[in-house]
């Protein structure tokens, strides 16, 4: 697939995929953000608190640490990988009672482990946090620049994708 100046397409210009309105409107599982998720955000990106009173009703007080890799955003990004690095992420359960596991894509020169492998909601609105642990191959040469891949949530009947992304160090 090219890209508007000729050159290879990635997962930059093309995105994680089509949408499918009929399945959109039964996801199963979505990564939801809260407003206390995207008050973090900005407290990481240096906002002061005078700054951030603007987007809150409430005072907020930012966490001691918090990093950007955390955010719970479905796309999952490690730029300078060197060694192995583990971001967390929140799925919740907008659909019937169901297990899902986890498949991977792993981008080149990466092992990418899912922990645990396999989440089982038993009702509407629960969540589940998981970890995934991207680890550089040292005896592959890794790619310059970025590498791309995918994990796959599915219970069999819904598919929740995440591109994952990784910067070679």
């Amino acid at each position: 697939m090219g890209d508007s100046d000729n050159t290879k397409a990635t997962p930059f210009a093309y995105g994680a995929g089509h949408v499918r309105p009929n399945r959109a409107m039964d996801p199963g599982l979505v990564y939801d953000l809260t407003v206390e998720d995207y008050l973090n955000f900005l407290c990481a990106r240096g906002y002061n608190q005078s700054m951030i009173k603007l987007f809150s009703d409430t005072p907020y007080t930012c966490p001691k640490s918090f990093s950007l890799a955390d955010f719970n955003y479905p796309s999952i990004t490690v730029p300078d990988l060197s060694g192995s690095a583990t971001v967390s992420r929140k799925l919740k359960n907008v659909g019937s009672p169901g297990t899902y596991r986890a498949r991977v894509k792993s981008p080149a020169g990466v092992t990418v482990t899912v922990n645990p492998s396999t989440l089982t909601f038993e009702k509407h609105g629960e969540e589940k946090i998981f970890q995934v642990t991207f680890k550089a191959k040292s005896n592959v040469k890794a790619a310059v620049g970025y590498v791309f891949g995918h994990l796959i949530w599915s219970d069999g009947h819904h598919y929740v994708r995440s591109p994952l992304v990784v910067q070679h160090k």
